[in-house]
């Protein structure tokens, strides 16, 4: 939804085969969210961890990759308990990762500028109806609850939807792919933001709709952030799995105005056809139906 994608497709002159290569094209106004050299040094250095497609060539407005030969997941994909301990061994795997960059949290900074983006775009109707003038205060009451302790930071992906995520049929191998919001984060932070993945289906009839009752219940994100913290070999205590848990329920109202930010500026900013302020609705909405909760107990471990 931020970028325009294309298989390309011609036969080679030797033998007829068919060659294949991805042309990304950049979406409009992608500029506000991330800087695009930062974002190419990323793709470089995962290609060179031997993660994801290889970068072939650049232009001024997109870039080719190397096309990579296998299944893209569907939303379904998500809730099948295998491939999903398959994504949480390799979620570990990328925060392991040792990019370039200062390894601390970039979540709250760009949040504030997303919000200051927002209000310079935003009509006055918008700025009122989403709530725009009292965000910062929303912003530095998260700063301030959900940094206290250590916390473990990684390498996160911060858009880990299906769509970012492949599979080799024959191999099972996953690769995640599309590494433009990629930075260093709290892992919890991650793993909030592939849960609240997947309420999501891009690929439905109305694509921005988000469905709640779809969230994963409790047993489905132990199960989750047990593999997760399983896959280097160690087994973890259920305090650990209960502790990542819990700061991951909270990181979700950090996501809510992450991912609602984006769809409010992508409605000035974006093209593509999709209902982006509708979507920034339902982000925001389940913020403040969640806030509550969440930041009032100890313990929100819960069906959600």
């Amino acid at each position: 939804m931020t970028n325009e994608v294309f298989e390309v497709n011609w036969p080679t002159k030797s033998d007829g085969h068919q060659r294949k290569v991805l042309v990304r094209l950049y979406g409009e106004g992608i500029e506000v969210f991330f800087n695009r050299v930062d974002e190419i040094q990323t793709f470089e250095s995962m290609s060179k961890h031997g993660q994801g497609p290889r970068l072939l060539g650049r232009f001024t407005t997109g870039r080719v990759e190397e096309f990579i030969h296998a299944k893209t997941l569907s939303a379904a994909d998500l809730r099948d308990p295998e491939i999903s301990a398959l994504v949480a061994s390799k979620m570990r795997e990328f925060h392991n990762l040792h990019m370039p960059g200062t390894k601390k949290a970039q979540l709250w900074q760009r949040l504030r500028k997303w919000h200051s983006h927002a209000k310079s775009l935003c009509s006055p109707k918008d700025i009122k109806n989403f709530g725009l003038e009292h965000l910062d205060t929303e912003i530095n009451m998260l700063v301030e609850l959900l940094s206290q302790g250590y916390q473990e930071i990684g390498f996160c992906h911060n858009d880990l939807q299906y769509g970012n995520i492949m599979m080799d049929e024959d191999t099972r191998a996953i690769t995640l792919i599309d590494y433009e919001y990629a930075s260093y984060n709290p892992v919890a932070y991650d793993l909030a933001n592939h849960f609240c993945e997947m309420v999501a289906n891009y690929h439905s009839d109305q694509p921005h709709v988000l469905d709640y009752t779809k969230y994963p219940g409790l047993e489905e994100r132990q199960r989750f952030v047990y593999n997760y913290l399983s896959s280097e070999g160690k087994e973890p205590s259920s305090s650990e799995v209960e502790q990542l848990l819990n700061l991951a329920e909270k990181y979700t109202l950090a996501n809510h105005l992450f991912w609602g930010l984006w769809g409010l500026i992508s409605s000035y900013v974006n093209t593509i056809d999709f209902d982006y302020k509708e979507y920034a609705r339902q982000r925001f909405q389940q913020y403040w139906l969640k806030k509550a909760t969440l930041l009032d107990s100890p313990s929100v471990i819960s069906e959600h």
